[in-house]
């Protein structure tokens, strides 16, 4: 599955790509301060409130779709929330969004915490609450369907194993490190698979998959939401499959799923389900990880940043390094 053919977005055009990196070293810069400090939520707070107020900087009409919870669960960045300067004239985007993906990493100074967006035209990102999915991916160069969600581990392990051209127990699959994963890790290990844990940040750990270097083939496990539907538009950039489905844990979380307009409470979703079109994907990291550089802050206030911004309708994957110099 490659992006070569996405039809480019005028829309997008006005809501230039390297406005999207401002908005994540914003959000980076300010989760930054709270780094090792051992306070997840303010650590999230600062990275919440740095977002949305660079996101409001922009010209456009900007609806978070996927964000830090629903309105009575989050008082900034909730989904159906309006950002943007230029309401009701501007270019109708949506956007998704974890200003701070990885708060107990950034609260324990640990690997791979990042400042995550994707934007795409009106429509295009699913609108969904926010609640946990199971994630299934794979790197790009593969038949398309090679993964199916609605199969076993062992099934999609040795499917992509033969079309690699490899046995199984050459396969290494990252997943998650929570007790919820001990079935799968057992199963992917009896199968002699290597298993790469991580501690958290499933974004980092899916978009590994596209990467040769990490030496990942497949990305397993249920976590967020909102991290899913962003690992899909940054996939959908770069190339590589995803299958994800929304797990409803309590009758609330199914009505709240109806809310939103989602029927199908069981539906597997494809990478261009949960991201559609043009979309722009991109990332700042807050600490150091296999992705991105952290936020580093040097003698006489100068911080330094690295983002990663990437762009469906072209496949271009943009780094970027910063210096943020105080005013005056």
């Amino acid at each position: 599955m490659t992006s070569a053919k996405t039809p480019r977005s005028d829309v997008l055009d006005r809501v230039l790509v390297l406005e999207m990196v401002r908005v994540t070293e914003a959000a980076a810069i300010g989760a930054s301060r709270l780094i090792g400090r051992g306070d997840e939520k303010a650590a999230d707070a600062a990275a919440v409130e740095c977002m949305r107020a660079a996101l409001n900087e922009l010209a456009m009409d900007g609806t978070v779709v996927i964000g830090e919870g629903e309105r009575d669960e989050a008082p900034m960045l909730y989904i159906g929330e309006k950002v943007g300067s230029a309401q009701g004239t501007g270019p109708r985007i949506d956007i998704a969004l974890d200003p701070l993906e990885g708060t107990t990493i950034t609260a324990k100074a640990g690997p791979n915490a990042l400042a995550v967006l994707a934007v795409a035209e009106e429509g295009n990102l699913l609108n969904a609450p926010d609640v946990y999915m199971d994630k299934l991916a794979v790197g790009p160069g593969y038949p398309d369907g090679i993964i199916d969600l609605a199969k076993s581990p062992t099934e999609n392990v040795k499917a992509v194993a033969a079309a690699k051209g490899v046995k199984p127990d050459e396969i290494i699959v990252c997943v998650l490190d929570r007790p919820r994963h001990a079935a799968l890790i057992e199963e992917l290990r009896g199968l002699g698979c290597g298993v790469v844990l991580i501690g958290d940040g499933d974004v980092a750990g899916v978009i590994a998959v596209t990467n040769p270097e990490t030496t990942i083939d497949l990305y397993m496990g249920q976590g967020g939401a909102p991290e899913g539907v962003l690992a899909a538009a940054a996939l959908r950039c770069v190339g590589g499959q995803f299958n994800g489905r929304l797990v409803f844990r309590t009758d609330d979380e199914r009505a709240r799923a109806r809310k939103w307009g989602i029927e199908d409470l069981n539906k597997i979703y494809t990478r261009d389900e949960l991201a559609k079109g043009d979309c722009i994907f991109a990332a700042t990291g807050v600490t150091d990880g296999s992705l991105l550089k952290g936020v580093k802050r040097m003698p006489g206030g100068l911080i330094t940043t690295q983002s990663v911004v990437m762009r469906a309708s072209s496949g271009t994957v943009r780094w970027v390094s910063s210096e943020h110099r105080k005013k005056g």
